[in-house]
């Protein structure tokens, strides 16, 4: 494949994809974000890589816009890199979870494009958090991949994004991540400040 047809094979996907998001899904996630903030709760964001990213850009537009209490355990490296330090990868977020007194009131909210597989010892930190957020009592959300693994297996609500192509799940997967949670935010139901570019005249 020449280099522009990649380009206009991937712009396809792009538009397959956003075609095949499961709108009743995202309003579900839509409802129980609104729960979650009128009864108080807070909001956990966990991901891995880009999901690391994503979720430390996630607290800062659900705190600022949404109004919702975030946090996320990557914005901590001092803490985050000494618990991996001294207990380990596998239970970091777990600790830092029960570390921060997650509660029912709350809900954990995940990036990843697998979502976690105990069976197959893949992001087994984000195993371990949902597993605590589940004995909490508090509500498990996720923008996944693939078959959702883990998170969806869990979620209260969750996101999968469809595969259109073996070759392009991780780029697929993080790219409407982005679009899923910039949705959440900019939705009526939830978006309780407007935005500086669209509060503009």
């Amino acid at each position: 494949m020449s280099a522009c047809d990649y380009t206009r094979v991937y712009l396809s996907e792009v538009a397959s994809l956003a075609r095949s998001l499961d709108a009743a899904a995202i309003d579900c996630l839509v409802e129980r974000l609104v729960e979650v903030r009128e009864r108080g709760g807070r909001l956990f964001f966990l991901g891995v890589g880009g999901g690391a990213g994503y979720a430390s850009h996630a607290v800062n537009d659900f705190r600022k816009i949404a109004g919702i209490e975030s946090y996320a355990p990557t914005d901590n490296v001092s803490e985050l890199t000494a618990r991996i330090n001294d207990d380990g990868w596998d239970s970091c977020y777990a600790a830092w979870l029960r570390g921060s007194h997650l509660s029912a009131h709350d809900a954990v909210f995940v990036f990843s494009v697998g979502g976690g597989n105990a069976q197959r010892g893949i992001s087994m930190n984000l195993v371990a958090g949902l597993a605590l957020a589940r004995e909490a009592g508090a509500s498990i959300f996720g923008v996944v991949g693939r078959d959702g693994g883990c998170t969806a297996r869990l979620a209260d609500a969750c996101v999968i994004v469809p595969t259109v192509s073996a070759e392009t799940v991780t780029p697929h997967t993080e790219e409407f991540q982005a679009v899923v949670w910039h949705l959440l935010i900019s939705h009526p139901r939830l978006r309780r400040n407007m935005m500086k570019w669209e509060s503009e005249k």
